[in-house]
């Protein structure tokens, strides 16, 4: 297997008011429409895709109940390469409807990190200082 994530998939409840936060709110960029049943988007290297919960929960196991915990022990990354940018994005995702969980603050790794959840509970921690980036904007990792 080659290192690589092609693909990350959310299970979302509203799959059109989860488009609007992600496309709208936050400026990922897709062509694709509620009305597809399916949602992708172009996210440097990795792409990011948006499919109804149960319709998810169903293509991994028909037995598979779409329970979700309080944490299910995952969370997405999007390091910026100024501090400022923390706090920057932090408000936009609380403008598109996110709810900081945890309010940027200097890390204990030496870096300046902050959390939101999207309107369905996925996390998403906002960092600044752990990587330097490459041209194309993938991270450095040492």
């Amino acid at each position: 297997m080659e290192p690589r994530v092609s693909l990350i998939t959310l299970g979302v409840n509203d799959l059109e008011a989860s488009l609007k936060f992600y496309r709208d709110g936050l400026g990922f960029p897709t062509s694709y429409t509620a009305d597809k049943g399916v949602i992708f988007f172009q996210t440097g290297g990795t792409c990011l895709g948006l499919y109804p919960l149960d319709k998810l929960a169903e293509d991994v196991s028909p037995d598979l109940v779409p329970e979700r915990g309080q944490f299910s022990g995952i969370t997405l990354a999007h390091n910026v390469r100024e501090k400022s940018e923390v706090d920057q994005v932090l408000d936009q995702a609380v403008a598109a409807g996110a709810t900081i969980e945890k309010p940027a603050a200097d890390t204990f790794w030496g870096g300046y990190s902050g959390y939101f959840s999207d309107l369905d509970g996925h996390l998403w921690e906002v960092a600044w200082g752990a990587f330097e980036f490459r041209d194309d904007g993938s991270l450095i990792i040492p």
